[in-house]
């Protein structure tokens, strides 16, 4: 029989992942378990931040067999964003990517000649990245 406990400590990243952009709009509204495996359904703003859960998810488990995922985009591929003080887009672009030398394609996406130039209050569109 599968533990509840042990695939949510397993899949911990993954809520975690959906929960740090609650901020934008994404919810997890259900972890239990759907028979041997951890059910989780969640609602995700984007495209951007869809791929950052399954980035999550790859890494807790790569073929994530026990897992029952239904994570529904409820926006478009492109992430709006405000930029907040203190932010700088390589900050930016390991928050909604993972990696912070993703900065130039955040950049380049806003038509933003140079990327130490930014300001608190400028909206930026945060592109879907390969």
């Amino acid at each position: 029989m599968a533990d509840l406990n042990q695939l949510k400590q397993k899949y911990a990243g993954v809520i975690s992942t959906i929960e740090g952009f609650s901020d934008l709009g994404a919810t997890v509204q259900e972890v239990d378990l759907d028979g041997e495996k951890l059910h989780l359904k969640a609602t995700v703003p984007s495209t951007v931040i869809a791929n950052r859960a399954w980035d999550a998810i790859k890494q807790a488990d790569a073929t994530y067999s026990d897992l029952h995922h239904e994570i529904a985009t409820v926006g478009g591929a492109e992430q709006p964003y405000t930029i907040q003080s203190g932010d700088n887009l390589s900050k930016i672009a390991k928050r909604f990517y993972g990696d912070a030398n993703k900065y130039r394609e955040i950049a380049q996406a806003n038509g933003i000649a140079d990327p130490d130039k930014i300001r608190a209050g400028q909206g930026l569109n945060l592109p879907v990245l390969s």
